[in-house]
């Protein structure tokens, strides 16, 4: 069950129209703040009582708020917004609004509506070029089922594109990143790499079929969640977002109290990465996030520098990341199949700590 082709309406930027990406600082979610810089941040925000219905808050770092409404119902509330990171203004809000509605899939729940979230320097950028970012989200919310219902717009310096995206879910159903057991496998359901295509494109060295690479991921909804939250085994969901697998990856780790193993020869990667970024096609946010969690992570001796740069590559509108039992691994990648993600792979598993082996942290890369 593949997501519907979304065709363009016709674009040619204005002769004197700066290109998109120029104009941001970083693209997608390469412009998160960098995951040390913000649990600092964190830290300082002051505790208050929570409401026993809130049922998933800040406390793990999950991918959106999730409040019971009744026995049968939850309400998925969720945000996500970035500058540009492809040029196309029409495919910037296809990425941008696809990545949005992707944390309503990873608790397990159905989107329902979206509010817009619309930041543009309205005296550098055309109204034209302004409206197709707009439509280019539409059109993604058009697939998913959901009403745009409504947003909010300002004049900015960077142009900022994103939504609110709300969703429901069964209380029982909801998968937290969390919730791991000791000896689920784990599932990758996209391959990595946009961080990289997206130095690339922005360094003008992206060709064609790079370019259409990086559509079919980044605008590919992450419409297996419902089904998987519903699979008896499967225990804990998340996406691989901004923080790159080794950031997500841990996030599960540290809130199951256990290892994360991740078989690196089996994580997929979007064709033509490793050689763009052999050629120093990496994000800045890369270096960031591993200058944050570099040193939870237990690397081969023979790791290279490649290796490292594509574990911690910034993900925009990634894949999902599925803990599961053992025995549901081949019916997790048999829906992954179902709804077009062909590339799903089983990438590691969970494991107990152990100080006695003398394997103390968090994620190994074997």
């Amino acid at each position: 069950m593949q997501s519907p082709t979304i065709s363009p309406a016709p674009y040619q930027r204005p002769a004197a129209e700066p290109r998109l990406t120029s104009l941001s600082h970083g693209g997608g979610c390469g412009c998160k703040i960098a995951p040390g810089v913000l649990s600092q941040i964190l830290k300082t925000t002051t505790a208050m009582p929570l409401p026993p219905e809130l049922l998933v808050g800040i406390e793990t770092a999950d991918d959106a708020a999730v409040y019971q409404l009744n026995a049968e119902q939850a309400l998925i509330a969720t945000t996500d917004f970035f500058m540009p990171i492809v040029d196309n203004p029409f495919d910037f809000g296809r990425i941008a609004a696809t990545n949005a509605i992707s944390d309503v899939y990873a608790m397990g729940g159905t989107p329902i509506m979206a509010l817009a979230l619309v930041g543009m320097p309205i005296n550098v950028l055309s109204l034209e070029t302004i409206g197709q970012i707009l439509a280019g989200g539409a059109a993604v919310c058009k697939v998913a089922g959901i009403p745009i219902a409504g947003g909010h717009t300002i004049d900015s310096v960077e142009p900022i594109y994103g939504l609110v995206a709300m969703g429901l879910v069964h209380p029982k159903r909801v998968k937290r990143n969390a919730d791991a057991r000791v000896g689920d496998r784990l599932i990758l359901g996209k391959p990595l790499g946009v961080g990289i295509l997206s130095a690339a494109l922005k360094k003008e060295k992206l060709d064609d079929a790079g370019y259409a690479r990086m559509l079919s991921v980044t605008t590919q909804l992450n419409t297996p969640g419902p089904e998987l939250a519903a699979l008896d085994g499967v225990h804990a969901l998340t996406d691989v977002t901004g923080f790159g697998l080794a950031g997500h990856a841990l996030e599960i780790a540290r809130g199951a109290n256990c290892v994360v193993q991740v078989d690196w020869a089996r994580v997929p990667l979007i064709e033509g990465v490793h050689a763009l970024a052999s050629a120093g096609m990496v994000t800045g946010a890369s270096g960031r996030n591993w200058a944050a969690y570099g040193d939870e992570i237990e690397l081969p001796a023979n790791f290279s520098s490649v290796d490292q740069a594509l574990l911690s590559d910034p993900q925009t509108s990634g894949g999902l990341l599925v803990s599961c039992a053992p025995e549901a691994a081949q019916a997790v990648l048999a829906i992954f199949a179902r709804h077009g993600f062909d590339g799903a792979a089983d990438i590691g598993a969970i494991a107990a700590p152990d100080p006695l082996s003398g394997q103390s942290k968090p994620l190994l890369i074997r």
